[in-house]
């Protein structure tokens, strides 16, 4: 089951508000506005082709903003822009580290990256979390795809963010690092941390996420508890997050007669 809310604060860590983004004459994203706080975990979930990547990637600054306003903590991404890329971190879906810098160079260039000081310490700490320690000097180009993932956590930690954003995290670790990487984001909330949690992984988000948003066609279709999802798109009070899902986008595209974007551009 989904947790409970962390207490209100005066602001949240993200902020997006009417936020729109096409491609040529496709509207992924229409108005879509949500907030997440301080200590927040929002799953974030929806079909492919929903617009979460894009909205993920919108947010991180890799697409740039069209219409809307992103704010992180405080900061407009687009009036603010190093501030706001400062107060965050990024995991994507399959990180691709540099090939030619170390496992121990890359901490050392993200701790430098975001003014961190006396980092080595956590640096150790992170490695040894995330079972990098043998691989410190394996270079970026050695790594297997669960490595690469372990590392792009490691990276997100010692910056120190306001909020972590997460495209389908746990892609490519084996039972072992995925426990420990539930837990490690489970314990990034707790210290204040506003995360976004994007997966396919339903029981993932079941398990991890205070919030759910729901995205179908560009457009938010919900946003809540799970106890409140269970309450409006459900007549199941023990729904799983699944049935929930379909409940919420599958009569929709039932419905529509539009036909599906190709590719994996709007997912």
């Amino acid at each position: 089951m989904t947790l409970p809310p962390p207490p209100p604060t005066a602001r949240p860590a993200l902020r997006v508000r009417h936020f729109c983004k096409r491609y040529d004459d496709f509207l992924a994203v229409d108005g879509l506005d949500f907030d997440v706080t301080p200590g927040e975990i929002l799953g974030l979930v929806g079909p492919n082709g929903a617009g979460k990547t894009t909205t993920l990637r919108s947010i991180v600054g890799v697409l740039p903003i069209q219409e809307g306003v992103v704010e992180v903590d405080g900061h407009d991404l687009v009036q603010d822009e190093v501030a706001a890329k400062r107060a965050l971190a990024w995991v994507p879906e399959d990180p691709q580290p540099f090939e030619t810098l170390t496992v121990a160079e890359h901490l050392e260039f993200t701790a430098r990256l975001y003014r961190r000081e006396d980092w080595h310490a956590e640096a150790e700490r992170l490695l040894e979390r995330f079972e990098l320690v043998e691989k410190r000097d394996a270079l970026g180009g050695e790594l297997s795809r669960g490595m690469r993932q372990k590392l792009a956590f490691c990276n997100a930690w010692l910056s120190r963010p306001k909020v972590v954003l997460m495209d389908e995290p746990l892609s490519g670790l084996d039972p072992r690092g995925i426990r420990s990487a539930k837990q490690a984001i489970r314990e990034l909330a707790a210290e204040g941390v506003a995360v976004i949690l994007s997966s396919h992984l339903l029981e993932l988000i079941e398990a991890l996420a205070h919030r759910i948003l729901i995205l179908d066609r560009g457009r938010r279709v919900f946003l809540g508890t799970l106890a409140e999802a269970r309450a409006t798109l459900s007549p199941d009070a023990n729904s799983s997050l699944e049935e929930i899902f379909l409940a919420a986008t599958g009569e929709r595209r039932e419905a529509s007669a539009e036909p599906e974007p190709e590719g994996g551009a709007w997912s």
